[in-house]
């Protein structure tokens, strides 16, 4: 009973954010959900009670991929800018083909048409990013003017901007190719030993998440 419940609270969840992801929250109704998912009403209000709270799930679940990657791509045998650019690209491909995150990005987007508290953004990117900036630096990996959190700043914000104008020009069909350019403009600033990137970059590209242990 309980494993059934799951799959019907799940399956809600990706209907909701199929419609989420293809015409916002103002355009997504209630009957819409109901169609998309094969489900009634009342399993929506069962579940999740209203709308509100059905699309703060699914930006919950946006957030909720985040960490699981991190720690994946972190415990890699290799050096933390390695570990960073692979993991960028693996986020890359989860805004561009993970339709719950799809949905999340832009539900936040439209925060302000829904009525319930949403987590806050970028803060655990931040943190994140700048950890593996002061591990590169303890290790010797990173550039001696780089200082460690403003740098974990600015990649973040350019990692973000980037997915914004590719969602807006191409949506995000040629993120990887925007990002590769990035990383092409960004490394040899940061690295303590600049080199060619396009073996890196390639790896990150092929890259398929790492296992969990």
């Amino acid at each position: 009973m309980q494993e059934r419940a799951e799959q019907t609270r799940r399956s809600l969840l990706e209907a909701a954010a199929f419609l989420f992801d293809e015409r916002g929250y103002a355009g997504t109704s209630i009957s819409d959900i109901t169609s998309r998912s094969g489900h009634t009403s009342g399993a929506i209000y069962f579940h999740y009670t209203s709308k509100e709270r059905l699309a703060l799930a699914v930006v919950e679940e946006h957030f909720a991929s985040w960490p699981p990657l991190i720690e994946r791509y972190t415990a890699l045998d290799s050096p933390p800018l390695e570990q960073l650019v692979r993991l960028s690209f693996a986020v890359a491909r989860a805004f561009r083909d993970d339709i719950v995150v799809r949905a999340g990005a832009r539900l936040w987007a439209e925060r302000t048409l829904i009525e319930a508290p949403m987590p806050p953004p970028f803060v655990g990117w931040i943190d994140a990013v700048g950890q593996m900036m002061e591990k590169a630096g303890a290790e010797g990996d990173l550039a001696p003017h780089v200082d460690p959190l403003p740098a974990a700043r600015t990649v973040v914000c350019a990692f973000f901007g980037l997915h914004t104008v590719s969602e807006a020009l191409d949506g995000r069909r040629l993120v990887e190719d925007r990002l590769a350019d990035l990383w092409t403009l960004l490394l040899p600033s940061l690295q303590a030993r600049p080199g060619d990137p396009a073996g890196l970059l390639a790896l990150a590209r092929a890259d398929s998440p790492p296992a969990p242990e």
